[in-house]
């Protein structure tokens, strides 16, 4: 199986609109490998910035396929699968913690009165 991912692996990236698939260089697939050799998800968050800039790039550089099955990939193992979320906004972070903190007032205000 480690020949197959090294000849011809492909690398899923889970995105807000599905999986899609980039088919890496030769040496990128050998550090791929590597880098999945424990874990074969992780998520975007957890690489460190040259791993998080190699997969941007790869991102940036080829054209998603949607499928596995999409321009022959069938038959392409999987090397490994980073959980590719984008970065939360501001605004909806800060309405996160709104809602947290009224919901811990409400908390509070119920014990008081019980």
């Amino acid at each position: 199986m480690l020949i197959e991912k090294l000849a011809a692996g492909v690398v899923q990236v889970r995105t807000p609109i599905g999986p899609r698939y980039v088919m890496p260089s030769f040496a990128q697939r050998v550090y791929l490998v590597w880098m999945f050799r424990n874990f074969p998800i992780l998520p975007h968050a957890v690489l460190n910035r040259r791993q998080q800039r190699m997969i941007d790039r790869m991102c940036s550089e080829q054209r998603f396929a949607s499928m596995a099955y999409a321009d022959g990939m069938d038959e392409a193992p999987v090397i490994g699968t980073v959980e590719h979320r984008p970065p939360m906004a501001a605004d909806q972070l800060s309405s996160r913690r709104a809602v947290t903190r009224d919901s811990s007032n409400l908390a509070a205000e119920a014990s008081q009165r019980s």
